[in-house]
């Protein structure tokens, strides 16, 4: 029964994968007959090539491995971190400084850390479980990694990355049973960085303000949402046609990779974002099937959920935003839009929760062990 669900898992991150290197190519086309659309999908088959590549390696590591690299990978990500800061090394684009070229490829670091947060928290939780319950030494070995990897992406400046890494290490904590007491006095103390973060940027406070804008009055809303409302109404229920969509000729900024989701409306229809949809809901719903074996205590067990939940959840948030349900923010839709740093994590992730759930080297939970 699990050899079928993990072939489950991978057959669904599969057809996933096979749905962006489609939409890729259908996203990418313009008004014009140009071979602008075979260079998005050269360099989204390059990106999926080295993700794929990483994605097996990854998968076929043993569920100790990641326990024992989980550090060295936090250190490594801290440096990169760093990197992107240093003038010469990190590289500038609209104003964000996140990104920083390895071997002729741009990397964003910051999408590295939605690995290597989660897996450090995991490795400092394994190790610290008996101290869950003190309210200083149950917090601080998790708050110092958590604070210095959201300040770093918080200088970049990338707010939505940053509240994503606390959301990734709520998870952790919430998973590993981080008592319900420390998480009032963790929050508590936390309401002072959450002011500072509140003071916005004048270009984030007017995404904040455009998104109520668009409910009180359409006309007054942001293009992008404008755009993609209208993307997304003009598919009706089974679409106007794969690459007949007239949207993403130079009206819907971003079609290939934030608002990928508003071609598949208006390509595919209702029917198409549905479908999808219900990939990612069997992806995560056998994740989790697979996951229910290990034991709920374990490193394997919380460091596969997190990531799962993690890949999953930006997926829903890519299309909350896309449909208005949140304030707009650029964030990739994972394995779907234009491939680059996030494509290769995400499907890093997914192997790392399928070589968490190896049944052939089961883990117990340090809690039955004592």
């Amino acid at each position: 029964m699990m050899d079928f669900q993990r072939q489950l898992f991978v057959a669904l991150t599969l057809l996933l994968v096979g749905f962006g290197l489609l939409m890729v190519y259908s996203a990418s086309v313009t008004s014009w007959p140009t071979q602008f659309e075979r260079v998005y999908l050269s360099r989204h088959l390059m990106f999926l090539a080295i993700g794929l590549v990483a994605a097996v390696i990854a998968g076929t590591r043993p569920p100790a491995f990641w326990k024992h690299v989980a550090p060295w990978l936090f250190v490594l990500t801290i440096m990169l971190l760093l990197a992107v800061l240093v003038p010469g090394i990190g590289s500038r684009v609209k104003g964000a400084q996140r990104w920083v070229r390895i071997a002729g490829i741009s990397v964003q670091p910051s999408e590295l850390a939605k690995i290597a947060v989660p897996l450090m928290l995991c490795w400092i939780l394994d190790r610290n479980r008996s101290r869950l319950n003190h309210v200083v030494l149950g917090t601080i070995p998790f708050a110092i990694p958590t604070v210095i990897a959201v300040s770093l992406v918080l200088i970049e400046p990338d707010l939505g990355t940053a509240l994503f890494l606390l959301g990734g290490a709520t998870l952790v904590l919430l998973a590993g049973g981080w008592p319900l007491r420390n998480f009032v006095l963790g929050g508590a103390a936390a309401v002072p960085a959450c002011l500072s973060i509140l003071v916005m940027k004048p270009y984030q406070r007017q995404r904040v303000v455009g998104f109520f804008e668009t409910w009180a009055d359409f006309e007054a809303a942001p293009y992008q949402l404008q755009q993609s409302l209208v993307s997304m109404g003009s598919g009706g229920l089974l679409g106007v046609g794969l690459g007949r969509g007239w949207q993403k000729l130079s009206f819907l900024p971003e079609a290939n990779t934030d608002f990928v989701f508003a071609v598949i409306g208006e390509e595919l229809g209702l029917l198409g974002t549905l479908s999808l949809l219900a990939l990612w809901c069997g992806l995560y719903l056998n994740g989790l099937r697979m996951l229910n074996r290990l034991d709920p205590g374990s490193f394997s067990f919380v460091a596969g959920f997190v990531l799962l939940t993690q890949v999953v959840g930006q997926a829903l948030l890519n299309v909350a935003v896309v449909t208005a349900m949140v304030p707009p923010k650029g964030i990739s839709h994972p394995l779907i839009s234009a491939g680059g740093s996030n494509l290769i994590v995400s499907l890093i992730s997914l192997a790392i929760v399928y070589s968490l759930t190896r049944e052939a080297a089961p883990e117990a939970s340090p809690i039955a062990n004592r």
